[in-house]
């Protein structure tokens, strides 16, 4: 079942620069779909469109197969809900748990319930102890999690994610994807992320849409997408690092291997394979 849709889907800027062009894009209930991109290539966009914040100029994006045009803001933002690059232009108040409060206090909900959604969230991102954190005194990484938990709060079906391993270090973006699959997982949350992160994606993704300025030119399973190497590096990307070297070992040494390994699980398997022959 596709729980978002977009059909015929195109943005231009007011300056007459085309963002996105012809985007037909189907998103399976449950699916964790990776848009990847190189900076320009229309991925935030595509975000901003999908949750309502932006209209395109032309075509239409369907929730469970009705037009977001005709849901309402409010009842559209709770059911689809967006992480951004940047938790400082998420967050705003003073504590965490106001913070996380701010959704379902909007949605009307009583004081019992709000507490309720808020231990709800900060349990689910592994922070319950921070309710009565400031957010001043958080780290990047910790304010990473509490806008997933803000997010959480909600009762999201669908949560779009703008580059949010950015500016985190290794532990930190490890951390952040495992909790992100996690809650895809065991809460049957969709989870739409666009990213440049090549690496990441063959660990935690479903499936990959490469966007070059502004148009889909692949679509698949990572091991799928990216046996396209020169469309890749068509499109100011790479392929993820062991996928690169076992290229580099097929190509110019004369290895033959049965698949192109993109995780040091696949490639250690593919070793051991060559080593017992």
């Amino acid at each position: 079942m596709h729980i978002m849709e977009t059909k015929n889907l195109y943005f231009t800027y007011p300056d007459g620069a085309p963002a996105l062009q012809d985007i037909n894009l189907s998103v399976k209930k449950g699916e964790f779909l990776g848009i990847l991109g190189s900076n320009g290539s229309g991925k935030t966009t595509l975000l901003k469109i999908l949750n309502g914040l932006m209209k395109p100029t032309q075509g239409e994006v369907c929730l469970e197969g009705e037009n977001i045009k005709s849901i309402h803001k409010d009842m559209l933002f709770r059911r689809v809900c967006t992480c951004f690059q940047n938790p400082d232009d998420q967050l705003f108040s003073s504590t965490v748990g106001e913070d996380i409060a701010f959704g379902p206090t909007n949605m009307g909900l009583d004081k019992e319930e709000i507490k309720k959604k808020v231990d709800y969230a900060l349990n689910a991102v592994e922070m319950p102890e921070f309710f009565d954190r400031p957010i001043h005194n958080l780290s990047f990484g910790e304010k990473k999690r509490i806008c997933l938990a803000g997010v959480l709060a909600m009762g999201p079906e669908v949560m779009l994610l703008d580059e949010s391993t950015s500016c985190l270090d290794p532990m930190g973006v490890n951390s952040i994807m495992q909790l992100l699959k996690k809650l895809n997982k065991e809460k049957g949350i969709t989870m739409v992320m666009a990213t440049h992160s090549v690496d990441l994606v063959p660990l935690f993704i479903d499936r990959v849409v490469i966007l070059n300025k502004g148009i889909i030119i692949l679509d698949g399973k990572p091991e799928e997408v990216f046996s396209e190497a020169q469309i890749i590096r068509d499109a100011k990307l790479r392929l993820p690092r062991i996928g690169h070297l076992f290229e580099i070992l097929r190509k110019n040494d004369g290895f033959n291997f049965s698949a192109l390994p993109l995780t040091i699980g696949e490639a250690r398997e593919e070793i051991k394979s060559i080593l017992t022959r």
